[in-house]
């Protein structure tokens, strides 16, 4: 009995370590080995879609973040063009202006200096060519030498030439036109002040002066007058940006309520040395005003030149353990096979593969995740 009993263990333990052996025979190489095609069922393939791999045109387009600054070719800083206190403003914050509307009078002792200067002038001019056109008439009859006559005529230019500087004086300091008539015909100039007329049609944006303050002519900035129907959006582009952006490509301003197109007018040529980045200035209208001065917003640039690449869609890229990209290729067996790519340029939900895949080939756009769960299994 003892040894049947016996017997009957050690064939039960023999069974045993035999069976320990079997499977760690079978487990070994599915541990180990790495399958190179995936294959699915039927049912399993009608999870997937393939895409057939091809060369396209497209245009590039870049996302950049942007600071909105008026149009300055159609805005400007008035400064004052004389000297003297305010006596009055005569525009506000936000007044719709017309190039050469007043803007403020100033008491300025410039405005007189400038009209006796130019009254001065004037009477010289005058008395001068009287003289020369005497001496012209009595040098036909033998009355002066031609060296006076010469004289007379070359004094009288010169004082006409120092009547017109004084003129455009008075122009420069804006003088009113009715005034400068009167001046013009020798009439008395009335007591008149100084004025501060907008240079350019525009909205006040900001005024800098007081009543009273005292203006240094050239110097006090008085009033900043833009035209805000227009607006520049500088945008920030940063690496391999820069060089896909040029002049002429259009622009998506996202204002938040809407979205304001513009074009590329500029691209700078040197490097901002604060952030490392280049500035595109972008030219937008702004009927409606939704782009104010210094606001930040996202700006997406479309190249206008053709590009051309084998886009694949975005959602066929899976990344390994490494996080390197690669994608699932159809074979000729009817089997998937894991490719490596070399990723390039992102076309919104496509991606451009450099290396690795070739025209033609198809690929798993849709369902790779599910593959790659299969070919892990």
């Amino acid at each position: 009995m003892n040894n049947e009993w016996h017997t009957s263990m050690v064939a039960v333990f023999a069974l045993a370590l035999l069976a320990g052996c079997s499977s760690s025979a079978n487990e070994s190489p599915a541990a180990t080995a790495k399958p190179t095609d995936v294959k699915l069922t039927p049912q399993q393939l009608s999870r997937i879609t393939l895409y057939t791999a091809s060369v396209e045109k497209f245009h590039q387009s870049i996302r950049a973040n942007g600071t909105v600054d008026f149009d300055n070719e159609h805005a400007t800083s008035v400064l004052a063009p004389l000297s003297g206190p305010v006596i009055k403003l005569l525009v506000a914050p936000g007044d719709q202006v017309k190039k050469g509307q007043a803007l403020a009078l100033v008491h300025s002792p410039d405005y007189a200096a400038a009209v006796d200067a130019y009254r001065k002038a004037q009477a010289a001019a005058h008395n001068a060519r009287r003289i020369a056109d005497v001496d012209k008439d009595l040098l036909a009859h033998k009355g002066v030498s031609e060296r006076e006559a010469a004289q007379a005529q070359s004094d009288a230019i010169g004082a006409e030439a120092d009547a017109s500087a004084a003129l455009q004086a008075l122009v420069a300091l804006d003088i009113d036109p009715q005034v400068l008539d009167a001046l013009r015909e020798g009439k008395p100039a009335p007591q008149i002040d100084g004025v501060i007329r907008a240079p350019l049609a525009g909205t006040v944006v900001e005024r800098s002066i007081t009543p009273g303050q005292l203006l240094q002519a050239g110097t006090t900035a008085c009033f900043t007058i833009a035209d805000l129907t227009r607006a520049w959006v500088l945008a920030q582009l940063f690496g391999d940006d820069a060089s896909r952006v040029g002049i002429g490509d259009s622009a998506q301003i996202d204002a938040g309520s809407t979205v304001v197109n513009g074009t590329v007018t500029n691209v700078a040529a040197e490097v901002d040395p604060a952030t490392r980045a280049v500035v595109a200035r972008i030219s937008a209208d702004n009927p409606h005003g939704v782009l104010k001065k210094q606001m930040y917003v996202p700006v997406t640039i479309v190249a206008r030149k053709d590009s051309s690449g084998l886009l694949i869609p975005a959602s066929a890229i899976l990344r390994d353990d490494e996080n390197l990209p690669f994608v699932y290729v159809a074979q000729a067996d009817g089997g998937f096979a894991r490719r490596s790519v070399t990723l390039g340029y992102r076309d919104g939900d496509r991606a451009v593969i450099v290396d690795g895949v070739h025209a033609g080939e198809k690929i798993v756009a849709q369902g790779a995740i599910f593959l790659r769960f299969i070919e892990t299994q």
